[in-house]
Order: C-alpha cells, then structure tokens, then sequence
C-alpha cells in the first residue's frame, strides 16, 4: 500500500488560500488540449451563459425529494412494495456513482457544454416520463434522469471554474444555492401542485418544466461553442491502492447516504409519525435550505484549521442526531431538529468538495479523487434509502432504521477522521506520450 506524505508547510497554506475556488474540481483536467472557455460577444451574453448555468444546477436535485413527499401515495397507487418503493428511491443515487466516469470522455468527444445539453434533453425526458400511469415508465423516467443527473454533476463546475475564474466564489456560492433550492422547492411544493394538477403523476412530471425551459435558453449557448478534439493526456499512478483515497471516497460515499435518506424518506417517516402531508414536505424543504448556510460558511473555516478532522465529525454528528430527532423526538420540537439536520448535512456536502481538494496534490489528482469519490461513493450512498426502505418492509415501521442511520454516522465520522488529517493522497501525475494516447 503506498503510504501518503504530509503536506509541507507552504503547500498546505497555499491550499488553505485557495480551496474556496477550488472546490469545483475541473473533470476535464486531463484532457489535451486543455479545453478554453467561449468567446462571449458580449458582458450580457457571458452574464445569460452564468445564470444559465446556476439555473442548470437547480434542476440537478427535483427527481429525488419530489418522488419522497408523493411516495406514500405512489405505492397506494401503483401496488408497489415497500421493497420496490427503496429501489425506486435508490435507482437514481445508483445512477450518480455509474454514469459518472462517462462524463469527462462525454466533454472530450462533444465538449462540455454540448453534452450538458444532451444531458437537459435526458433530464426532461426522464421526468417528464413519470407522469404517465406506468409503473415501468416510471422506473425507466427515474433512471434515464439519474443518469443524466450524473453527468452533469460531475460537468458542471468545471464549466463553471473554467468560464469564470475571475468570480470562482461567487460562482461557488450561486451554484450550491441553486442545488439546495431545487431540492427545497421540489420538497414543499411537489404536493401543493399534486393538489392543483389532481394527481401525483402530473406533480412529477411537473418538474420537467424548469428543464425544458433551461433547454430552450441553453440549447442555443451550448450550439455556438465550437468543441475541440480532446483526448485523455495524464494518467493518475497508485490512487485506487492508497489508503487516505478510500478513506476520501467513504467518507463521501456515507456522507451521501445520509443525504439520500433524507430525500428518499424523511417525508415519508413523517407523515407516518402523523404529520399532514404538506407539513412533512415543509420540514424537509426547511431542512434542506439550512443546509445553504454551513455549505458557504464550512469551506472558509475548514481549510484555516491544522486539518479537518474535528470539523467533519462535528458536522456528521450534527447531521445524525438531528435524523434521529426528526424521527422519535416530541412533534414540538421537530424543527429544532430539522435545523440541526441541517446544518450538518450542508456542511457535510462542503466538506467532502474540500477534503478532495485539500488531499490532492494537483488538478489531475483531484480530478481522479473527484472520479473515485464519485464513481464508488454514490454506488455506496445507494445503501442508504435501499436498505431504510428494506428495514420499513420487514420490521412495519421506521423505527429499527435508527440503527442503520447511526451506523451510516459512525461510518462517515471514522472516515471523515481519516480523510481530514493534513496529507496528501499517495499518488502521482504522469504525462502520456501522444503516441500511446
């Protein structure tokens, strides 16, 4: 196993200077020639290119807390199981570990921007497929969205660090409130519109809406970047043999599964306590806007600390015992928990960006970790919501899934100690010979 060295002094403080802008890691790091950014005619047509991708972003998290609010009525509807209701919530966080390491050899053929647009085109037709009266529809909706999703999660803030680098902070800051409003938004209002367009199905597909509209405007931007011939010049040495890598990548994976569970089942665990419907679903939109909060304010804390290993466990008990308080605490104090829940999670989500940063030793291995992170974490996150689900069929209740999600918490604070400590990843950047490319 190759052992990691630490960071030295300088190269510590010059990563704690600039993982604000860092964060976005750059997929096509690889990639020769390296991609530029487009020529923009004008200051309103780069201003419509930044908003148009902040208004991508918010379409990248409504497939998974609409499905959580409905799902109660999904499974009356359809006869699904218990069992095929955790799978439906599982598919598309499956989705985001498979068809992530598709994505930079995506942007090398067709450019970046031209394979996010097919990616919308993917994202609208799999959303919009959730609203005919079919259970294989469904099923074939969600998972064609999630593989869109995946894609584009691993694009997009490299266009956004690339086409922007003069504003990389503010980029960062509108890009992950964009994140957490699409998910807050599909949480609170999927069942207000059930309630306008008379069923669950027509709620859904609702939310291929935003993305048709994104289509339209970005479509047209994404046609007049020229993409370049590009092919995969570096290869990363001795990182899927290195031990602080997987810790990196558990501590992303379980991070997310908590998440997961949260969209996939928070919903429904209320309504089950007795909450209405409307007010599960505001519970969880608030939770999730919460989470903008520690998500900007964590990364300019984290990276002034000797190293992050305090901080993550802090935030991964936070985002645990406020879980487990939003399912047995009294009804009164549900949004006090809902708040804490919150506050972890969306640090969480911020710290798992830095510590893939702040443990590379340069974009190419940052690139790869992202890619590892990615590619083995989400397969991981997908435990989460399929294995609550699972424990709901055989037990009748959520009551034994406390276990798992404190399971899922210890998992991701031994990880998370892991992957804070100040060293970098055991493994190295090699230039390819064009010949052997």
């Amino acid at each position: 196993m190759t052992i990691s060295t630490s960071l030295p002094g300088a190269s510590a403080s010059h990563a704690a200077a600039n993982a604000l802008d860092e964060q976005l890691v750059d997929a096509e790091a690889d990639s020769l020639p390296p991609p530029s950014p487009p020529k923009f005619a004008s200051r309103a047509a780069k201003l419509l290119f930044a908003a148009s991708l902040v208004l991508i972003a918010f379409n990248l998290r409504p497939l998974f807390s609409s499905l959580s609010v409905v799902l109660p009525e999904v499974i009356r509807d359809t006869g699904l199981s218990t069992v095929g209701a955790s799978l439906l919530t599982t598919l598309p966080v499956l989705c985001l570990g498979v068809f992530a390491p598709f994505a930079p050899r995506l942007a090398q053929r067709f450019g970046a921007e031209r394979t996010l647009a097919g990616a919308l085109v993917l994202l609208a037709l799999g959303t919009g497929l959730r609203g005919f009266d079919s259970v294989s529809l469904l099923f074939f909706g969600t998972f064609a969205a999630g593989a869109a999703i995946a894609v584009s999660n691993v694009l997009l803030p490299g266009v956004v660090k690339r086409d922007f680098p003069e504003s990389a902070a503010i980029m960062t800051g509108l890009y992950t409130m964009a994140l957490c409003a699409g998910s807050a938004a599909a949480a609170g209002l999927t069942l207000p519109m059930e309630h306008v367009l008379g069923s669950w199905q027509a709620a859904l597909a609702a939310w291929a809406v935003p993305a048709i509209l994104m289509l339209a405007l970005f479509v047209p931007q994404a046609l007049r970047v020229k993409p370049q011939a590009a092919h995969t010049g570096f290869r990363v040495e001795g990182l899927w043999r290195d031990r602080l890598a997987w810790q990196v990548t558990l501590f992303t994976g379980l991070q997310s599964a908590l998440a997961y569970c949260v969209f996939g089942w928070l919903a429904p665990m209320l309504r089950e306590r007795g909450f209405e419907p409307t007010v599960a679903g505001g519970i969880v939109s608030l939770s999730v806007m919460v989470q903008v909060v520690t998500c900007l304010g964590v990364p300019s804390f984290a990276v002034r600390r000797r190293n992050q290993r305090g901080v993550n466990i802090a935030l991964v008990a936070c985002a645990t015992i406020g879980l487990i308080g939003l399912m047995f605490a009294p009804a009164w104090s549900v949004l006090f928990w809902a708040v804490l829940q919150g506050i972890g999670q969306g640090g969480l989500i911020a710290a798992a960006m830095i510590v893939i940063v702040l443990r590379s030793s340069d974009s190419h291995v940052a690139a790869h970790l992202s890619g590892m992170a990615q590619g083995v974490g989400y397969v991981l996150a997908a435990i989460g919501p399929l294995f609550l689900g699972l424990i709901r069929s055989w037990t009748g209740s959520f009551d034994a899934a406390a276990l798992l999600i404190v399971a899922l918490g210890l998992g991701a604070g031994l990880a998370g100690a892991g992957a804070g400590r100040a060293l970098h990843v055991g493994a190295r950047t090699v230039k390819l010979d064009d010949r052997k490319t």
